[in-house]
């Protein structure tokens, strides 16, 4: 977007030490001269070497095949209103082990994608999920609340008050919020939902996040509190939620499905207080890494693929040890200034867990098999450790233990 910095994807590559040439990845070139993602050696971004056993969980051999690990750090979006076993998601999920899927109500070519009504559905989830009968799989949906609301009253759903109405109005009508909330996704089926915001409202007119009413406050004490009352209803009725966007898109100028958003100069580590005060009360599940650049944490690459901010600060620093997933890996910021092969090879050195492909703005059935593939490839030749993926898979399979 004018009078937003470009970042060169060059200069990523070399700060991110894999090397330019490196990640090219046809077969005639040669292997890369760093060491390798997952490696022992020191990681990129990361000055104290190795990162901390806490933060690497220890990930013992998985009788599970290497394909099937790499599947289940995948989640992936899809065309339909019903899955037939001849679908191209059914065979990623049943004979490729995919470990999840996001549901969206329409998208840039279809007005009507994977919702219709309540009994459609949950059919859908029904039949998604029993294409993997012996493990869990992941179903993911935004549900947030206001615009960004996928089971909407359009589709004949409850109306759900956006965040930044419902935040001002105290503990009781956000805990009715929440409950109301968590009663439709529970209704359906969604074990996931890519929610709280917990950016907080630094700056109103942001196109992402303030001008949509997507942040409870410009208070953190209010995110803090609000995100409390919702994650607390969400596992009331077993679902997992995930925080969202770390390490915070409250001060942005722009939508990262655009253009990479800069907050270098808006950001304050006061964004930083809702994961802080949420991990303290042992209340994270997953942790989305959003498509921002923060020249204060890291000047060389977004959040979503920088080492710097996923391993060094959310998990050295902040003490997290589950799962992080990536925000979307097909939108134009990452796929204009990365490619699709570099973008899957930073996220896995930045230290993400779940790989998200909404299949929104590009529409690609191949896209499990083409990724699986590509990591499957980086750890044949050594470029990824499998270790790595399984310390990943670690992750994953803590905060959802069926999905193994």
């Amino acid at each position: 977007m004018p009078n937003e910095p470009q970042i060169s994807r060059r200069a990523v590559l070399q700060a991110a030490a894999l090397g330019a040439s490196g990640l090219v990845l046809e077969a005639c070139l040669p292997g890369p001269t760093t060491s390798p993602i997952g490696s022992t050696g020191t990681p990129s971004g990361a000055p104290g070497g190795s990162p901390s056993a806490s933060t690497e969980p220890s990930a013992t051999v998985s009788p599970i095949p290497i394909r099937q690990r790499i599947a289940r750090l995948l989640v992936v979006g899809f065309r339909g209103l019903r899955v037939e076993a001849t679908d191209w998601i059914a065979g990623n999920i049943a004979i490729d082990g995919l470990g999840g899927v996001i549901l969206f109500d329409k998208d840039r070519v279809q007005s009507t994608r994977n919702i219709r009504n309540q009994r459609q559905v949950t059919r859908l989830i029904s039949d998604l999920k029993a294409l993997a009968p012996a493990r869990e799989l992941i179903v993911a949906i935004d549900q947030e609340g206001g615009k960004v609301t996928r089971l909407s009253p359009a589709y004949g759903f409850p109306a759900l008050e956006s965040e930044a109405s419902i935040g001002p109005k105290g503990d009781a009508a956000v805990q009715a919020w929440a409950d109301g909330l968590t009663a439709t996704l529970a209704e359906v089926g969604v074990n996931l939902n890519l929610a709280p915001v917990v950016d907080i409202n630094v700056n109103p007119k942001n196109p992402a996040i303030g001008a949509l009413g997507r942040s409870f406050s410009a208070d953190p004490a209010v995110v803090s509190r609000d995100a409390e009352i919702e994650i607390q209803a969400h596992r009331d009725r077993a679902i997992k939620t995930a925080l969202k966007h770390f390490p915070g898109l409250g001060s942005a100028r722009a939508n990262t499905d655009f253009g990479v958003a800069d907050v270098t100069t808006t950001w304050t580590r006061q964004e930083l207080d809702p994961y802080m005060d949420l991990l303290g009360e042992g209340l994270v599940d997953v942790v989305m890494a959003a498509h921002v650049v923060n020249g204060q944490i890291d000047p060389s690459a977004p959040a979503s693929l920088s080492r710097g901010t996923v391993t060094d600060l959310l998990r050295d620093e902040l003490g997290w040890e589950g799962p992080v997933i990536t925000d979307d890996l097909q939108t134009g910021a990452i796929a204009d200034a990365f490619g699709a092969e570099d973008a899957v090879a930073l996220a896995l050195d930045a230290g993400d867990d779940l790989l998200l492909f909404a299949n929104q703005q590009v529409y690609d059935p191949d896209i499990v098999t083409r990724v699986v593939d590509l990591i499957e490839g980086f750890v044949t030749s050594g470029r990824i450790n499998e270790a790595r993926i399984d310390r990943s898979y670690a992750r994953v399979t803590g905060a959802f233990p069926d999905l193994a």
